[in-house]
């Protein structure tokens, strides 16, 4: 009886899966292919524009002066016109999660390409966040029917999701302003945090968008209404912003966190803004959102344990200093960067050592006067 209250039985929801659902889902695992492949040969680019010039980590572009780059640009515009078209057929909670897809390229070529290597418990990782971005997909619900490109704006515009929005930007701005310059280079979240969180306003636009070109398509033009242009607006700002910070991010930190990390924050922000903007859980029951739930702490550890292992393989491949930041090595060009740095007193009586992931500390103490650095090679 309350399977029937709460729209149809088990069986019922699987045979009642739209046409556009179903485009929807190619669409995305088509995306996922391009979009985790990119990942890879754009970070070849960054690695080898920053061989010759300012790395983007610290500010650079001479990333855009490398084909490599753009060859990984263009392959991410593939996979996100696909993904903008899934977005057009089927609810964010369906299209996002497939992202997991890309994951598992994206680690499996830097395992490969990079060799940045991918232990056993990473590949687990990633057989979980599938496992779990498929138990989503098959308890996600159906298309919300919209005729209007209007009727998404008065969506965006209710009370719920303009505080959401409004609380999105002010993060971003915090983010930006304060904890970048002082974290950026150390800790992985702050990036990713920007991107995220811009991410799930973009999304939430580029359905809106989506869909008034598809109604446009079939014969009700959208592109006559304001709204359909501020949308635009909207889509380009978020995008240019996430492509910057997701840049730096990449040149930064290892392939194999920044891409699960990343999956993670971008999948879990934008279900919850399209949960507010479009209501999605209002059409399922407790049942199928129980699942979609455990589905997403499913890939949550599969995650973690991505995360976890990244840490691991540098201890093993590196036992005499493992230590958290700037994860590139001699062989990128980039060694003396993150070696640790032996401080000694001319009297010879002590010594420390300093990682130039935390400069303010080495600074402080040669401030005291007396002491001489070298590079340790302990």
């Amino acid at each position: 009886m309350a399977e029937e209250v709460g729209g149809g039985s088990w069986t019922d929801s699987y045979k009642g899966m739209s046409s556009d659902n179903i485009k929807g889902l190619v669409l995305a695992l088509s995306s996922s292919f391009f979009i985790g492949a990119s990942f890879i040969v754009k970070k070849k680019g960054l690695k080898k524009a920053g061989a010759s010039g300012v790395r983007a980590g610290v500010g650079g572009y001479s990333y855009l002066l490398e084909p490599l780059w753009w060859i990984g640009m263009i392959t991410m515009i593939v996979g996100e016109i696909a993904n903008f078209a899934a977005y057009a057929f089927a609810p964010a909670i369906l299209v996002t999660p497939l992202g997991a897809l890309s994951i598992i390229i994206s680690a499996a070529l830097a395992h490969i390409i990079l060799n940045e290597k991918l232990h056993v418990f990473g590949v687990l990782g990633c057989v979980l966040c599938v496992v779990g971005s498929t138990s989503i997909v098959l308890h996600a619900p159906q298309e919300r029917e919209i005729e209007s490109v209007k009727e998404v704006w008065d969506l965006a515009t209710e009370p719920a999701f303009l505080l959401y929005a409004g609380l999105v930007i002010a993060a971003v701005v915090v983010l930006i302003i304060h904890f970048i310059p002082q974290y950026g280079q150390t800790h992985v979240m702050v990036y990713i945090g920007v991107c995220s969180l811009v991410g799930s306003l973009s999304v939430m636009s580029v359905k809106a968008l989506g869909i008034a070109l598809k109604l446009t398509f079939s014969g009700m033009n959208q592109l006559v209404y304001p709204q359909t242009w501020v949308f635009t607006t909207v889509v380009v700002s978020c995008v240019i912003t996430q492509m910057n910070y997701l840049n730096k991010a990449l040149d930064t930190f290892n392939t194999a966190v920044v891409s699960p990390i990343y999956y993670v924050m971008f999948t879990s922000f934008t279900i919850l803004a399209s949960v507010i903007m479009f209501k999605d859980w209002d059409r399922q029951n407790a049942t199928q959102i129980m699942t979609e739930m455990c589905g997403f702490v499913t890939i949550l550890s599969g995650t973690f344990l991505l995360h976890k292992t990244k840490d691991m393989v540098e201890v093993v491949s590196s036992p005499s200093h493992s230590f958290r930041g700037s994860k590139h090595t001699i062989e990128d060009g980039f060694g003396l960067e993150d070696m640790p740095l032996r401080v000694s007193h001319p009297s010879g009586n002590s010594t420390f050592s300093v990682s130039p992931a935390y400069p303010w500390k080495l600074e402080k103490k040669m401030n005291e006067g007396g002491w001489t650095e070298s590079l340790d090679s302990a």
